[in-house]
């Protein structure tokens, strides 16, 4: 599998751990920076790592920031993507199979080096159940994304 991480400076020291959970794997790694923990923006990373998620150059993104939350509400601003915070296994595998996540992201400050990799490999192996409900609930999301790109929430009484 080919995955793309990104990571702002709260996130490089556990950046390094997830690319060697990748390397042991056996994955591939597009890395988008940062490359150091000199200060630098999440949205910068997350924009990167969502772009070659959605152009297909990987399979899947992980991306670290501080918290996680600020790295995945600007990944979900990319259309396309479906990031979310994940510090546990069962969000991690769960949130591929019933809702297709596509990146995942984690808080370097908030979740521990081992739990990480726990999360890292539930991610990866897990796989989107086709499930009706699930392809439902998932055409619902993409929906609200078509319409968003459509304008309808720029006009008032249109939601």
């Amino acid at each position: 599998m080919i995955v793309a991480i990104g990571c702002d400076h709260a996130g490089f020291p556990l950046k390094a751990r997830v690319v060697r959970e990748l390397d042991d794997a056996g994955h591939r790694i597009v890395d988008c920076g940062g490359y150091d923990a000199t200060p630098s923006d999440y949205p910068d990373f997350a924009r990167a790592v969502a772009t070659v998620v959605i152009e297909g150059r990987s399979d899947r993104g992980i991306l670290v920031c501080g918290s996680g939350v600020g790295a995945s509400v600007a990944a979900n601003k990319v259309r396309g993507a479906r990031a979310a915070l994940c510090h546990d296994t069962f969000s991690a595998r769960q949130g591929v199979e019933d809702d297709d996540l596509n990146i995942l992201c984690l808080g370097a400050r908030v979740v521990g080096v081992e739990a990480a990799a726990e999360c890292i490999r539930a991610f990866l192996t897990a796989r989107f159940s086709n499930a009706e409900r699930h392809a439902r609930r998932l055409a619902k999301v993409l929906a609200i994304e078509a319409d968003t790109r459509a304008g309808i929430f720029d006009r008032p009484g249109t939601r």
